[in-house]
Protein backbone atom coordinates (compact mmCIF):
# COMPACT_ATOMS: atom_id res chain seq x y z
CA UNK A 1 0.00 0.00 0.00
CA UNK A 2 1.21 3.28 -0.76
CA UNK A 3 1.99 6.38 1.66
CA UNK A 4 -0.74 8.03 0.40
CA UNK A 5 -3.04 5.40 0.75
CA UNK A 6 -2.31 4.23 4.36
CA UNK A 7 -1.79 7.57 5.87
CA UNK A 8 -4.19 8.67 8.73
CA UNK A 9 -7.44 10.21 8.16
CA UNK A 10 -8.37 13.03 10.43
CA UNK A 11 -11.30 14.31 10.89
CA UNK A 12 -12.21 18.43 11.29
CA UNK A 13 -15.54 19.05 12.99
CA UNK A 14 -16.73 22.42 12.74
CA UNK A 15 -19.23 24.03 14.99
CA UNK A 16 -21.12 26.55 12.50
CA UNK A 17 -19.79 23.97 9.34
CA UNK A 18 -22.33 26.39 7.28
CA UNK A 19 -20.72 29.99 8.41
CA UNK A 20 -18.60 32.00 5.78
CA UNK A 21 -15.50 30.92 7.91
CA UNK A 22 -15.83 27.33 7.82
CA UNK A 23 -16.94 26.99 4.23
CA UNK A 24 -13.89 28.94 3.31
CA UNK A 25 -11.99 26.43 5.49
CA UNK A 26 -13.37 23.70 3.51
CA UNK A 27 -13.11 25.12 -0.24
CA UNK A 28 -9.76 26.42 0.25
CA UNK A 29 -8.54 23.20 1.79
CA UNK A 30 -10.02 21.47 -1.27
CA UNK A 31 -8.27 24.06 -2.86
CA UNK A 32 -4.66 23.62 -1.83
CA UNK A 33 -5.03 20.07 -2.02
CA UNK A 34 -5.62 19.80 -5.50
CA UNK A 35 -2.83 22.29 -6.67
CA UNK A 36 -5.13 25.38 -7.40
CA UNK A 37 -4.26 27.63 -5.54
CA UNK A 38 -0.88 27.99 -2.63
CA UNK A 39 -1.54 27.92 1.26
CA UNK A 40 -0.81 31.75 1.75
CA UNK A 41 -1.16 32.32 5.48
CA UNK A 42 -0.98 28.90 6.50
CA UNK A 43 2.30 28.84 9.22
CA UNK A 44 1.79 24.80 9.01
CA UNK A 45 3.17 25.32 5.38
CA UNK A 46 6.21 26.83 6.39
CA UNK A 47 9.55 25.51 7.14
CA UNK A 48 8.80 25.46 11.12
CA UNK A 49 7.01 22.44 10.98
CA UNK A 50 8.84 20.21 8.30
CA UNK A 51 9.00 17.07 9.79
CA UNK A 52 6.63 18.12 12.88
CA UNK A 53 4.36 14.82 11.63
CA UNK A 54 1.29 17.06 10.80
CA UNK A 55 -1.75 15.32 9.56
CA UNK A 56 -1.52 16.30 5.50
CA UNK A 57 -4.33 18.69 3.84
CA UNK A 58 -5.37 15.62 1.76
CA UNK A 59 -6.32 13.48 4.77
CA UNK A 60 -8.59 16.24 6.62
CA UNK A 61 -12.36 14.95 6.37
CA UNK A 62 -14.94 17.71 7.30
CA UNK A 63 -17.80 17.95 8.98
CA UNK A 64 -19.68 19.52 11.62
CA UNK A 65 -22.93 21.16 13.16
CA UNK A 66 -25.27 24.00 12.25
CA UNK A 67 -28.73 25.23 12.76
CA UNK A 68 -28.78 26.68 9.07
CA UNK A 69 -29.78 24.48 6.31
CA UNK A 70 -28.10 26.37 3.60
CA UNK A 71 -26.16 23.67 1.82
CA UNK A 72 -22.53 24.54 1.52
CA UNK A 73 -22.06 24.86 -2.09
CA UNK A 74 -24.79 27.67 -2.61
CA UNK A 75 -22.91 29.07 0.30
CA UNK A 76 -19.59 29.00 -1.37
CA UNK A 77 -21.28 30.56 -4.45
CA UNK A 78 -22.50 33.23 -2.52
CA UNK A 79 -18.84 34.16 -0.84
CA UNK A 80 -17.56 34.17 -4.64
CA UNK A 81 -19.86 36.57 -5.57
CA UNK A 82 -18.78 38.50 -2.22
CA UNK A 83 -15.10 38.38 -3.52
CA UNK A 84 -14.09 36.12 -0.36
CA UNK A 85 -13.98 32.99 -2.94
CA UNK A 86 -11.82 33.60 -6.49
CA UNK A 87 -14.43 33.27 -9.12
CA UNK A 88 -15.19 30.01 -10.13
CA UNK A 89 -13.73 27.92 -7.44
CA UNK A 90 -17.04 26.87 -5.69
CA UNK A 91 -17.60 24.72 -9.19
CA UNK A 92 -14.16 23.47 -9.16
CA UNK A 93 -14.51 21.78 -5.75
CA UNK A 94 -18.15 20.86 -6.05
CA UNK A 95 -17.28 16.91 -5.26
CA UNK A 96 -15.53 18.38 -2.06
CA UNK A 97 -18.19 20.46 -1.01
CA UNK A 98 -20.86 18.50 -1.76
CA UNK A 99 -19.13 15.50 0.08
CA UNK A 100 -18.45 17.78 3.41
CA UNK A 101 -22.20 19.33 3.65
CA UNK A 102 -23.13 15.30 3.60
CA UNK A 103 -21.70 15.45 7.02
CA UNK A 104 -23.04 18.21 8.54
CA UNK A 105 -26.08 17.54 11.31
CA UNK A 106 -28.45 19.77 12.73
CA UNK A 107 -27.34 21.66 15.90
CA UNK A 108 -28.93 23.64 18.64
CA UNK A 109 -30.55 24.59 20.59
CA UNK A 110 -32.98 26.03 18.18
CA UNK A 111 -36.14 27.57 19.39
CA UNK A 112 -38.94 25.58 20.99
CA UNK A 113 -36.27 22.53 21.69
CA UNK A 114 -36.81 21.31 25.02
CA UNK A 115 -33.73 18.60 25.25
CA UNK A 116 -31.96 18.82 28.54
CA UNK A 117 -28.44 20.20 28.15
CA UNK A 118 -27.17 16.47 28.65
CA UNK A 119 -29.25 15.29 25.84
CA UNK A 120 -27.87 17.77 24.01
CA UNK A 121 -24.24 17.36 24.65
CA UNK A 122 -25.33 13.41 24.24
CA UNK A 123 -26.73 14.25 20.88
CA UNK A 124 -23.82 16.34 19.64
CA UNK A 125 -21.07 13.34 20.77
CA UNK A 126 -23.22 11.07 19.08
CA UNK A 127 -23.04 12.71 16.22
CA UNK A 128 -19.15 13.09 16.10
CA UNK A 129 -18.41 9.37 17.10
CA UNK A 130 -20.55 8.67 14.38
CA UNK A 131 -18.41 10.71 12.47
CA UNK A 132 -15.50 9.35 12.86
CA UNK A 133 -16.70 5.56 13.34
CA UNK A 134 -18.24 5.92 9.75
CA UNK A 135 -15.46 7.71 7.87
CA UNK A 136 -12.98 5.25 9.38
CA UNK A 137 -10.58 8.06 10.82
CA UNK A 138 -7.98 8.18 13.09
CA UNK A 139 -9.39 10.87 15.24
CA UNK A 140 -11.09 13.85 14.86
CA UNK A 141 -10.83 18.02 16.33
CA UNK A 142 -13.77 19.90 17.26
CA UNK A 143 -13.50 23.34 16.10
CA UNK A 144 -15.88 26.01 17.07
CA UNK A 145 -16.05 28.59 14.12
CA UNK A 146 -19.67 29.80 14.89
CA UNK A 147 -21.00 33.29 15.85
CA UNK A 148 -19.74 35.21 18.99
CA UNK A 149 -22.59 34.73 21.50
CA UNK A 150 -23.60 36.90 24.21
CA UNK A 151 -21.55 36.61 27.36
CA UNK A 152 -24.22 35.86 30.09
CA UNK A 153 -23.80 34.01 33.53
CA UNK A 154 -26.29 30.48 34.28
CA UNK A 155 -27.03 28.57 32.05
CA UNK A 156 -24.30 26.57 29.47
CA UNK A 157 -24.32 28.37 26.45
CA UNK A 158 -24.20 26.39 23.04
CA UNK A 159 -20.46 26.83 22.63
CA UNK A 160 -20.23 25.05 26.09
CA UNK A 161 -22.60 22.26 24.90
CA UNK A 162 -20.14 21.62 22.06
CA UNK A 163 -17.34 21.54 24.25
CA UNK A 164 -18.71 19.12 26.85
CA UNK A 165 -19.76 16.54 23.91
CA UNK A 166 -16.45 17.13 21.99
CA UNK A 167 -14.81 15.51 25.32
CA UNK A 168 -17.59 13.07 25.67
CA UNK A 169 -16.65 11.90 21.94
CA UNK A 170 -12.90 12.13 22.87
CA UNK A 171 -12.29 14.80 20.50
CA UNK A 172 -10.09 17.03 20.92
CA UNK A 173 -11.28 21.12 21.03
CA UNK A 174 -10.32 24.70 19.78
CA UNK A 175 -12.48 27.36 20.12
CA UNK A 176 -11.69 29.84 17.85
CA UNK A 177 -14.17 32.40 18.86
CA UNK A 178 -14.65 34.50 22.00
CA UNK A 179 -17.44 32.57 23.60
CA UNK A 180 -17.82 30.82 26.46
CA UNK A 181 -16.67 26.96 25.31
CA UNK A 182 -14.60 25.19 27.83
CA UNK A 183 -14.20 27.94 30.07
CA UNK A 184 -18.04 27.34 31.52
CA UNK A 185 -16.90 26.58 35.49
CA UNK A 186 -19.06 23.19 34.69
CA UNK A 187 -16.48 21.86 32.30
CA UNK A 188 -13.15 22.82 34.34
CA UNK A 189 -12.62 19.58 36.13
CA UNK A 190 -14.13 17.26 32.69
CA UNK A 191 -11.70 19.21 30.51
CA UNK A 192 -8.94 18.74 33.19
CA UNK A 193 -9.53 14.69 33.51
CA UNK A 194 -10.46 14.15 29.84
CA UNK A 195 -6.86 13.66 28.53
CA UNK A 196 -7.49 16.10 25.49
CA UNK A 197 -5.15 18.51 24.23
CA UNK A 198 -7.31 21.58 23.98
CA UNK A 199 -6.76 25.29 23.06
CA UNK A 200 -8.45 28.59 22.47
CA UNK A 201 -10.22 31.42 22.86
CA UNK A 202 -10.92 34.11 19.75
CA UNK A 203 -9.00 34.34 16.69
CA UNK A 204 -6.43 36.56 16.43
CA UNK A 205 -6.86 37.62 12.77
CA UNK A 206 -6.57 41.50 12.35
CA UNK A 207 -6.38 44.68 14.46
CA UNK A 208 -5.52 42.41 17.82
CA UNK A 209 -2.90 40.65 15.79
CA UNK A 210 -1.25 43.86 15.17
CA UNK A 211 -1.73 44.99 18.78
CA UNK A 212 0.38 42.07 19.35
CA UNK A 213 3.36 43.53 17.70
CA UNK A 214 2.85 47.18 18.54
CA UNK A 215 2.35 47.03 22.04
CA UNK A 216 6.04 45.45 22.57
CA UNK A 217 7.22 47.89 20.35
CA UNK A 218 6.39 50.64 22.56
CA UNK A 219 7.27 48.71 25.54
CA UNK A 220 10.75 48.00 24.71
CA UNK A 221 11.47 51.59 23.34
CA UNK A 222 10.53 53.04 26.30
CA UNK A 223 7.65 55.03 24.69
CA UNK A 224 4.78 55.87 27.13
CA UNK A 225 1.78 55.18 25.57
CA UNK A 226 -1.02 57.16 26.76
CA UNK A 227 -4.25 56.70 25.29
CA UNK A 228 -4.96 53.68 22.39
CA UNK A 229 -8.49 54.00 21.11
CA UNK A 230 -10.05 51.69 18.44
CA UNK A 231 -12.96 51.18 16.00
CA UNK A 232 -14.05 48.05 14.03
CA UNK A 233 -16.45 48.32 11.09
CA UNK A 234 -17.90 44.88 10.06
CA UNK A 235 -20.75 43.08 8.66
CA UNK A 236 -21.79 39.47 7.70
CA UNK A 237 -22.96 37.62 10.49
CA UNK A 238 -20.20 38.13 13.21
CA UNK A 239 -21.44 41.78 12.47
CA UNK A 240 -24.96 41.09 13.42
CA UNK A 241 -23.90 39.03 16.33
CA UNK A 242 -21.64 41.63 17.97
CA UNK A 243 -24.29 44.36 17.70
CA UNK A 244 -25.56 42.74 20.74
CA UNK A 245 -23.32 44.67 23.66
CA UNK A 246 -23.14 41.37 25.47
CA UNK A 247 -21.50 40.03 22.55
CA UNK A 248 -18.93 43.15 21.44
CA UNK A 249 -17.76 43.12 25.21
CA UNK A 250 -17.09 39.73 25.36
CA UNK A 251 -15.05 39.79 22.06
CA UNK A 252 -13.22 43.67 23.01
CA UNK A 253 -12.15 41.90 26.52
CA UNK A 254 -9.38 39.59 24.82
CA UNK A 255 -7.98 43.10 22.52
CA UNK A 256 -8.16 45.13 25.98
CA UNK A 257 -6.29 42.09 27.83
CA UNK A 258 -2.92 42.02 25.04
CA UNK A 259 -2.60 46.30 25.60
CA UNK A 260 -2.50 45.62 28.92
CA UNK A 261 -0.26 42.54 29.12
CA UNK A 262 2.33 44.09 26.56
CA UNK A 263 2.50 47.49 27.77
CA UNK A 264 2.18 46.27 31.44
CA UNK A 265 -0.96 48.26 32.15
CA UNK A 266 -4.05 48.76 30.19
CA UNK A 267 -4.08 52.57 28.68
CA UNK A 268 -7.11 54.56 28.57
CA UNK A 269 -9.27 54.77 25.88
CA UNK A 270 -12.03 52.02 24.42
CA UNK A 271 -12.57 49.94 21.47
CA UNK A 272 -16.15 49.84 19.70
CA UNK A 273 -17.51 47.81 17.27
CA UNK A 274 -20.31 48.86 14.81
CA UNK A 275 -21.95 46.38 12.90
CA UNK A 276 -22.30 47.62 8.99
CA UNK A 277 -24.37 45.03 6.79
CA UNK A 278 -22.86 46.42 3.37
CA UNK A 279 -19.57 45.70 4.41
CA UNK A 280 -20.62 41.62 4.21
CA UNK A 281 -17.09 39.54 5.29
CA UNK A 282 -15.03 42.73 4.85
CA UNK A 283 -14.15 44.67 8.02
CA UNK A 284 -11.94 48.11 8.76
CA UNK A 285 -10.19 48.14 12.19
CA UNK A 286 -8.40 51.44 13.08
CA UNK A 287 -6.15 52.45 16.21
CA UNK A 288 -5.72 55.62 17.33
CA UNK A 289 -2.63 55.28 19.65
CA UNK A 290 -1.31 58.73 21.33
CA UNK A 291 2.08 58.35 23.24
CA UNK A 292 4.67 60.30 24.75
CA UNK A 293 8.52 60.44 23.56
CA UNK A 294 11.69 61.90 24.63
CA UNK A 295 11.06 65.51 26.70
CA UNK A 296 7.27 64.53 26.86
CA UNK A 297 7.21 65.32 22.92
CA UNK A 298 3.26 64.38 22.43
CA UNK A 299 3.21 62.10 18.71
CA UNK A 300 0.31 60.07 17.99
CA UNK A 301 0.63 56.46 15.57
CA UNK A 302 -2.57 55.45 13.80
CA UNK A 303 -2.94 52.52 12.30
CA UNK A 304 -5.57 51.11 9.46
CA UNK A 305 -6.08 47.24 8.92
CA UNK A 306 -8.69 46.27 6.20
CA UNK A 307 -9.26 42.43 5.21
CA UNK A 308 -11.98 39.35 4.11
CA UNK A 309 -12.48 37.86 7.72
CA UNK A 310 -12.88 34.30 6.38
CA UNK A 311 -9.89 34.84 4.54
CA UNK A 312 -7.77 35.15 7.56
CA UNK A 313 -9.43 33.31 9.43
CA UNK A 314 -9.53 30.32 7.49
CA UNK A 315 -5.69 29.20 7.50
CA UNK A 316 -5.56 29.60 10.68
CA UNK A 317 -8.14 27.05 11.46
CA UNK A 318 -6.73 24.65 9.30
CA UNK A 319 -3.59 25.31 10.91
CA UNK A 320 -5.01 24.14 14.51
CA UNK A 321 -6.60 21.65 13.41
CA UNK A 322 -3.50 20.06 12.13
CA UNK A 323 -1.45 21.39 15.31
CA UNK A 324 -4.01 19.70 17.29
CA UNK A 325 -4.80 16.40 15.83
CA UNK A 326 -0.96 15.76 15.99
CA UNK A 327 -0.47 16.91 19.40
CA UNK A 328 -3.47 14.24 20.48
CA UNK A 329 -1.47 11.68 18.41
CA UNK A 330 1.67 12.60 20.10
CA UNK A 331 -0.22 12.06 23.72
CA UNK A 332 -0.14 15.85 24.56
CA UNK A 333 -2.96 16.80 26.99
CA UNK A 334 -4.55 19.90 28.24
CA UNK A 335 -4.12 23.22 27.56
CA UNK A 336 -1.63 23.69 24.72
CA UNK A 337 -0.73 27.17 25.61
CA UNK A 338 1.70 27.09 22.89
CA UNK A 339 -0.94 28.02 20.25
CA UNK A 340 -1.21 31.46 21.64
CA UNK A 341 0.27 32.84 19.16
CA UNK A 342 -3.26 32.29 17.27
CA UNK A 343 -5.56 34.12 19.93
CA UNK A 344 -6.26 36.75 21.37
CA UNK A 345 -6.94 35.06 24.71
CA UNK A 346 -4.97 32.02 24.74
CA UNK A 347 -5.73 29.05 27.13
CA UNK A 348 -3.11 28.15 29.73
CA UNK A 349 0.06 30.14 30.48
CA UNK A 350 2.40 32.43 27.80
CA UNK A 351 3.75 35.58 26.59
CA UNK A 352 1.22 38.26 24.75
CA UNK A 353 3.50 39.44 22.61
CA UNK A 354 3.76 37.63 18.87
CA UNK A 355 7.42 37.57 18.69
CA UNK A 356 7.54 35.37 21.82
CA UNK A 357 4.24 33.74 20.91
CA UNK A 358 6.07 32.66 17.64
CA UNK A 359 9.07 31.44 19.36
CA UNK A 360 6.87 29.20 21.47
CA UNK A 361 4.83 27.68 18.56
CA UNK A 362 8.22 27.01 16.37
CA UNK A 363 9.55 24.98 19.91
CA UNK A 364 6.41 22.97 19.59
CA UNK A 365 6.80 22.11 16.32
CA UNK A 366 9.85 20.43 17.50
CA UNK A 367 8.50 18.81 20.01
CA UNK A 368 5.81 17.22 17.83
CA UNK A 369 8.33 15.65 15.53
CA UNK A 370 8.02 12.30 16.03
CA UNK A 371 10.47 9.70 17.33
CA UNK A 372 12.01 7.03 15.81
CA UNK A 373 9.63 4.43 17.19
CA UNK A 374 6.82 6.30 15.23
CA UNK A 375 7.89 6.01 11.75
CA UNK A 376 8.23 2.52 11.97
Amino acid sequence: MSASLSAPRVGVWLIGARGSVATTVIAGCAAVTAGLHTPTGMVTETDVFTGSGLPALSSLVFGGHDTVDCPLPKRAEALAAGGVLPHGLPSAIAAELEAADREIRPGGPTPGDTRAPDELIDAFATDMRDFVRRRGLDRAVVVNVASTEPARPGAMPPSSLYAAAALRAGCPYVNFTPSTGLHHPALTAPAESSGLPYAGRDGKTGQTLLRSVLGPMFAQRALSVRAWSGTNLLGGGDGAALADPAAAAAKNAGKERVLADTLGAAPDGETHIDDVPVLGDWKTAWDHIAFDGFLGTRMVLQTTWQGCDSALAAPLVLDLARITARAHEAGLSGPLSELGFYFKDPVGDGPSSLGEQYAALAALATRLRPLPEETR
